[in-house]
């Protein structure tokens, strides 16, 4: 796992980001699901070697997996939510996501069925053959993707875009698998304030990271004090050189992004010096090697070494002659 895929997954395991996700997605930012409600999952899913030649039970892992249990209306939710992380496109994510979701409802249906043989739940002899009776249900399992990309995603949607058929005759028979995409492109500016944690700002940084005035900034009081753990994946997830030297637990994102455009324009400058003075140093030496050629009838290579320059560097001062 690379740094960028362990820290996107450590920052979006917390409860609280987690929910706020998941309440800008499925609920337009109206904060439904609760931090308290989620219950962590294992990630790990066995998968049975169809086809396999090696004979050998595959393993497959999910990045954050967790379950939703409040009461809604007198009654209980209880929800299946994943979210895989992607720094890069992944050309094939409607069916990755599709595996994970079926083996997680062949799990619910395989963990019903072990209860009813082990709490002697009477079967009918329909019921007896695969362990799940007429009334039991399984859970819902919603699968998001978090693109930690400012790239727009050209990879495919659902299933259907990743098949060469076109005949909708056809494809009305062949069920489709809907990719769900939270990417920072996508969001709309207004929207970015339905996020009531950190994740808001880390989106928005991402889609505006390449954007040379700070307007987009301006007015949102998301980035007036950041934890550390926000401002740190920014850092990495952007590549953007951030100092972060502000003492406490909260940041003024501004104050930094504001210091770190100034320093890289100082680097710049002084980069730009740097080369300006190194191109005067070369044209004097050129006008001394021609000097020497001229008056004392030399060689450019006589006329270099006269000048003890050293035969590294004898090539670059040679093609300028």
């Amino acid at each position: 796992m690379s740094a960028i895929d362990a820290e996107t997954k450590a920052y979006l395991s917390n409860a609280d980001r987690f929910a706020d996700i998941f309440n800008f997605w499925i609920y337009n930012g109206d904060e439904v699901v609760k931090a308290g409600d989620l219950k962590e999952l294992d990630t790990a899913s066995i998968v049975l070697p169809y086809g396999n030649s090696a004979k050998q039970p595959a393993q497959k892992f999910r990045d954050i997996l967790k379950l939703y249990t409040a009461m809604r209306d007198e009654r209980a939710i209880y929800l299946v939510l994943g979210i895989e992380a992607q720094s890069h496109i992944h050309y094939a994510m409607p069916v990755r996501n599709m595996l994970y979701d079926a083996m997680n409802y062949a799990e619910q249906v395989k963990a019903v069925a072990d209860a009813n043989r082990k709490s002697g739940t009477k079967m009918t002899s329909d019921e007896f053959l695969s362990g799940f009776c007429k009334d039991d249900r399984v859970m819902p399992v919603i699968t998001l993707v978090v693109s930690f990309s400012p790239q727009p995603w050209d990879g495919p949607m659902s299933l259907h875009e990743m098949m060469g058929v076109t005949d909708e005759r056809l494809l009305a028979f062949v069920p489709d698998y809907r990719l769900n995409l939270l990417s920072p492109e996508r969001i709309d500016e207004a929207d970015f304030d339905k996020f009531h944690t950190g994740i808001g700002a880390v989106m928005q940084f991402i889609k505006h990271q390449q954007d040379e005035s700070m307007e987009w900034m301006a007015g949102a009081e998301r980035f007036e004090a950041v934890d550390r753990e926000t401002a740190s994946l920014i850092k990495t997830t952007t590549g953007t050189e951030l100092f972060i030297d502000e003492e406490g637990e909260m940041i003024n994102m501004r104050n930094v992004w504001n210091d770190s455009l100034k320093q890289a324009a100082e680097k710049a400058a002084e980069k730009a010096a740097e080369k300006a003075a190194e191109k005067g140093r070369m044209e004097e030496r050129v006008n001394s090697i021609r000097n020497l050629m001229k008056t004392l009838n030399l060689t450019a290579k006589q006329a270099m070494d006269a000048l003890m320059i050293p035969a590294a560097e004898q090539t670059k001062y040679a093609a300028q002659v």
